[in-house]
């Protein structure tokens, strides 16, 4: 039996879709259902008794604990997290609660139940902590990628309350013993991904025919990584990762944000052609930068290669062709997680007229 928390968000989702695919181990899945949290993702295991759903917060210390004691799991992959760096700059508290101080209620949590188990399974027993390249900060055009032993450098309300958790997993395993594992990611894609994070929303606003946002010049550079193949280097290091250790996975693909959505716009001219001719292009429009944007992300996945064996299978070209071809397939799914509390809050943020920029 496995503990999933943020089970039901983007890469949680998928991850859990992933897991039971290709294993019978149970999993209990506890999501807060914010409004990331979308129990549609997961809709194909309704009926599954390998699926267990609970709603609730990683910060409630007796709902983690009963569940602990009730389903014994193996092992904790934590994805719960506040994840979208615009939400965070203007209103950095939820970051704060769930990220740092959910987190800490979390190990409390674990901590204590892996102190009460016997010797076996107290010795196969882990704590996997998902988190971002973001802890970083930011790189220049030419500088090397970030490795595991890059200095912590956050620049956003986000990546300093996700260095924070880092910290605290860290901690744990130093003061306490706690076996724990940490992943740092670049930037995922895939299916599923809500549609306020740059290539979901450029795919959702060509088709709608809004504007594509791209704020200032474009050329802030990130790694690429299809949210699969992250799941199952996710899968590696929880089988066979090294206690303490951190392990980065990236895709191997740098990409300025203005070429990912020249891509997008030509994929979706080729498979979904405008009804009146012309192309996507047309709709990117550039609007002013967030405060802080970082220029440059890019991971360096060789640890995680040589100790584990782990590469991504998709290129940027595989993975984004399947992605484009899934929302235009579920377009269902995007028409139900763009609710009310979506469109209230990027009216708020970005203002009556324009639609949200990444």
């Amino acid at each position: 039996m496995l503990l999933v928390t943020g089970g039901a968000g983007f890469i949680g989702s998928n991850f859990v879709l992933d897991w039971l695919a290709q294993s019978d181990e149970p999993i209990v899945n506890l999501d807060k259902l914010t409004y990331a949290g979308n129990l549609e993702n997961l809709s194909s295991l309704d009926g599954d008794k390998r699926h267990v759903f609970v709603k609730g917060d990683i910060g409630d210390a007796a709902l983690v604990a009963r569940l602990l004691a009730t389903h014994q799991p193996r092992a904790v992959i934590n994805f719960a997290a506040e994840s979208h760096v615009d939400r965070s700059i203007h209103g950095p508290e939820d970051f704060i609660q769930t990220n740092i101080v959910g987190t800490f209620h979390l190990l409390e949590a674990v901590r204590a139940y892996w102190n009460g188990l016997q010797d076996v399974a107290k010795a196969g027993f882990r704590f996997l902590h998902v988190s971002t390249d973001e802890v970083y900060g930011s790189l220049g055009r030419d500088a090397a990628a970030f490795t595991e032993t890059h200095a912590y450098a956050p620049n956003s309300p986000y990546s300093a309350s996700k260095a924070a958790s880092d910290h605290l997993v860290r901690s744990y395993h130093h003061t306490y013993g706690l076996p724990v594992l940490t992943t740092n990611c670049s930037n995922n894609y895939g299916p599923y991904h809500f549609p306020e994070k740059l290539i979901p929303l450029m795919i959702v606003n060509a088709l709608a025919g809004k504007p594509l946002p791209v704020y200032g010049d474009g050329q802030q550079i990130r790694d690429w990584l299809y949210v699969k193949d992250h799941c199952s280097a996710i899968r590696e290091v929880l089988a066979r990762g090294r206690l303490g250790e951190v392990y980065n996975v990236g895709g191997w693909n740098e990409k300025p944000n203005l070429d990912i959505v020249h891509t997008l716009c030509q994929l979706l001219d080729e498979l979904r052609p405008k009804a009146g001719g012309g192309s996507y292009q047309s709709q990117i429009t550039y609007v002013t930068d967030r405060p802080g944007h970082d220029r440059r992300y890019a991971i360096d996945a060789s640890k995680i290669e040589r100790e584990l064996g782990w590469r991504p299978l998709e290129t940027f070209e595989t993975g984004i062709r399947k992605t484009v071809a899934w929302y235009l397939t579920h377009a269902d799914w995007v028409a139900n997680v763009q609710n009310g509390s979506y469109l209230e809050w990027t009216t708020k943020h970005y203002g009556q007229t324009s639609e949200a920029a990444v």
